[in-house]
């Protein structure tokens, strides 16, 4: 989820607060990529990968991985920026493609003759993805691809502005929904649910994998 340094927006979305402007460092929420998108960028491109490479659509186990992939570099750094102050920016050691693709290859390599293979590479294909994504991210706004999102330790964003916490992610959420309220249909959907709504199309036709294990979590964990 990359910083928000565009002039302008190429989907005509409201802009509901100044303090965005008055501070750079801050990610205007409606150009934030939001995880639901990560989650689906990481299953289109293992669906696309299972078509290609297994000649088959993809199978439960490694749809969980992709998903829970694709969250990880956010659940890495947000905490220990936000929460714990160990980065200056939500965008280090979890976002950084210096670190996480030697690291993902090893692993990937080493788990090749396993019978884990599959997973691990939906797992990596669900990570790398969230870093694509958020470098490219910035076009859909009329922004410019940004590199300097994964290249930590080489380059180091700047300090937030405002020291929110953990309160930064609910500011987040309360602002989109804010900008929900006023977008208009078009905008809606070329802004937060096309992705989305391609992915769960896509899902739908590969069989709706992951059910069995979602099943499996519920009814372990669900009520009785």
């Amino acid at each position: 989820m990359p910083n928000w340094t565009g002039s302008s927006m190429l989907l005509d979305m409201p802009r509901r607060s100044s303090r965005y402007e008055r501070a750079p460092s801050l990610e205007c929420p409606w150009s934030l990529m939001w995880p639901w998108e990560h989650a689906a960028v990481g299953y289109l491109l293992y669906s696309l990968w299972c078509r290609m490479v297994y000649r088959e659509p993809p199978s439960d186990l490694p749809v969980a991985a992709v998903v829970i992939g694709s969250q990880l570099p956010d659940l890495i750094d947000k905490p220990l920026s936000w929460g714990l102050g160990v980065f200056q920016t939500g965008y280090a050691l979890g976002h950084s493609a210096l670190v996480t693709v030697p690291v993902g290859l090893a692993v990937g390599i080493g788990s090749i003759r396993t019978a884990h293979h599959r997973t691990v590479t939906a797992l990596l294909i669900g990570y790398w993805s969230h870093l694509v994504g958020d470098v490219v991210n910035p076009l859909r706004s009329g922004g410019t691809v940004r590199f300097d999102t994964v290249l930590w330790p080489v380059v180091v964003g700047p300090p937030y502005e405002q020291d929110l916490g953990l309160a930064r992610g609910l500011v987040y959420v309360t602002d989109l929904f804010d900008s929900l309220q006023t977008a208009d249909s078009l905008s809606l959907v070329g802004a937060y649910l096309l992705v989305p709504g391609i992915t769960i199309v896509v899902w739908i036709a590969d069989g709706m994998p992951g059910m069995t294990v979602f099943n499996w979590i519920s009814d372990r964990f669900g009520p009785e």
